[in-house]
């Protein structure tokens, strides 16, 4: 299968902006994005672009980005996710590699991710910094939620640090997929994969939730996490910006009863820690 690659510029300072563009396109059938120092890059199976349609979505935007369009042939595609994937190391704790990367045993967790085309490889800093709150994490024996599971190295390191059950839940069936094939190559057998979003979410407690997705959908899905998230429970958000993203965030787990912890910050990107 063929793939376009959109490379967008942005031209606003305003975070919330790319969030809201990055969402339409999620929607719209993109499905892997890519930061850069400039924007960030976007990918969808040519079979699946309307070009018509796309320009309606991005008709709003028109002042605030500019882009550019590649077509990447199907027999380059693995090239170029090798090419990009490095591996990464977290805390001297965490080593994150691609099946093509040699092994270091000497870190406490490792990690092996075949990233394809799915979102999650740790390199982007709402990832890294969601791992590197879960090394401040006790997660033996708990049962936990990763929502927005991407390649599954969450759920993954979350099932390596102790945890007893895990659901991973995402809407790309290529990320579902992703996870069953990523779980079977770190030998995990406790990981629970489910494609969908919060309706997929099973009526159980769960200890600690992972919510590495954006903004508008943590705020639209929060209520679900609430509800079945233990008394006393951790819920990790990531994904979205510090201003004005955190105190939007921070007022509506308010409303819902969760308390404000704390959280860390990689250039303008934030993962916050709250309890219920």
């Amino acid at each position: 299968m063929n793939y376009y690659e959109y490379n967008f510029t942005i031209h606003t300072a305003e975070g919330y902006q790319q969030d809201l563009l990055i969402n339409n396109l999620a929607e719209f059938g993109f499905d892997t994005f890519e930061d850069t120092e400039t924007g960030f890059k976007a990918y969808i199976p040519s079979d699946d672009l309307d070009k018509e349609a796309l320009s309606v979505i991005l008709e709003p935007y028109t002042e605030l980005f500019s882009y550019e369009i590649v077509l990447i042939p199907q027999k380059n595609w693995n090239e170029v996710w090798e090419s990009n994937f490095e591996p990464i190391e977290i805390s001297d704790q965490i080593y994150v590699r691609a099946t093509f990367h040699h092994a270091k045993p000497q870190f406490k967790y490792e990690v092996v991710i075949d990233p394809k085309m799915a979102f999650g490889t740790g390199h982007h800093q709402t990832t890294s910094m969601i791992m590197d709150w879960m090394l401040e994490t006790d997660f033996a024996g708990t049962n936990v939620l990763d929502m927005g599971c991407g390649t599954g190295i969450l759920a993954i390191l979350a099932s390596k640090m102790g945890a007893k059950q895990i659901t991973a839940i995402d809407y790309d069936p290529v990320c579902y997929d992703s996870t069953i094939e990523n779980s079977a190559l770190n030998q995990i057998d406790n990981i629970i994969p489910l494609c969908g979003s919060k309706e997929a979410i099973v009526d159980a407690q769960y200890d600690i939730i992972l919510a590495n997705i954006n903004r508008n959908i943590l705020l639209e899905q929060m209520g679900r996490y609430v509800q079945v998230l233990k008394p006393g429970g951790q819920i990790y958000f990531s994904g979205f910006y510090e201003s004005p993203d955190l105190d939007i965030i921070t007022a509506e787990a308010d409303k819902l009863g969760l308390k404000y912890v704390s959280h860390k910050k990689i250039k303008d990107w934030v993962a916050a820690k709250f309890i219920s």
